[in-house]
């Protein structure tokens, strides 16, 4: 059935010893939820657990990396053996690919849209099915960006596209999954306290050569953090209370609101009258 109350179930959270992934976990764990904390980095990992050290008792971290399907299945097998079944899913992983468009290689493409959509496909196919053989509804929440409801600049093409791509999946299979009482939200962030900034320390050996974003990886982990932005644990109360209405869309910001309006007229405008005849 559709979460109504978070004690007593279980959240299996990627990215989430780290920034928004963190956040979301603090805001479940203050509700009464179990939370197992899925991230790629050990140092992220010890961070977090030392960090919610009066929670350990509920918590779980493994080490994953989400494009490896194998290892979420094996994953989701001893979380089901220490935890019980997993009610929520929160495919939060990502990277911030940017770079110049026409150097990209094959290499960025695999890379952005390998974590960035394939990463929660993975999450999808790996605990939606145990989902549905439970009978117990539950929800599933992605993490998609704001930036993917705007026009963005080329250097941001990989990163924005691939996160269109999660709201348009969320969007579509939410109709679907309401039949067994599984809710479907879309986080859509704008500038969050987060470690995305580290997409090139997180990027594959086999994915660095042939790739044409090394300058611009290397300029993006420099960058500083604003304190203006928000924080990961605000998000999180917001992920918490949209699992609960289950309400499709989280917006953290309302300034693109103007540039989201822009685009959407754009379109309205390229878009012929439903009685138009050619």
């Amino acid at each position: 059935m559709p979460i109504t109350s978070f004690e007593g179930k279980t959240a299996f959270i990627t990215g989430g010893a780290s920034g928004i992934g963190l956040g979301i976990a603090r805001a479940f764990l203050e509700r009464g939820a179990r939370c197992v904390l899925a991230d790629l980095r050990q140092d992220h990992l010890d961070k977090a657990m030392a960090a919610l050290r009066a929670e350990n008792n509920r918590l779980m971290p493994v080490k994953l990396d989400v494009t490896d399907r194998e290892a979420f299945r094996s994953t989701a097998d001893e979380v089901e053996a220490s935890f019980g079944g997993v009610d929520i899913l929160v495919n939060n992983a990502g990277v911030g690919i940017e770079g110049p468009f026409r150097n990209a290689g094959y290499a960025d493409w695999d890379f952005g849209l390998g974590v960035n959509i394939g990463g929660v496909v993975n999450g999808i196919q790996t605990f939606l099915p145990r989902m549905l053989a439970r009978g117990k509804g539950g929800h599933i929440v992605s993490t998609a960006s704001l930036a993917a409801t705007i026009v963005m600049p080329s250097f941001l093409a990989i990163y924005t596209a691939s996160k269109a791509a999660i709201i348009a999946l969320s969007e579509a299979m939410r109709d679907d999954l309401a039949k067994d009482g599984i809710g479907v939200t879309v986080l859509c962030p704008g500038f969050v306290k987060s470690n995305i900034h580290e997409a090139g320390q997180n990027r594959p050996a086999h994915l660095r050569a042939g790739s044409g974003f090394a300058e611009a990886e290397k300029t993006l982990s420099q960058r500083q953090i604003g304190e203006n932005w928000m924080e990961p644990e605000v998000v999180g109360r917001m992920v918490a209370e949209a699992v609960l209405k289950n309400e499709l869309y989280v917006i953290t910001h309302g300034e693109f609101r103007n540039r989201m309006e822009a685009r959407m007229n754009a379109i309205l405008a390229a878009t012929p009258k439903a009685d138009m005849q050619f």
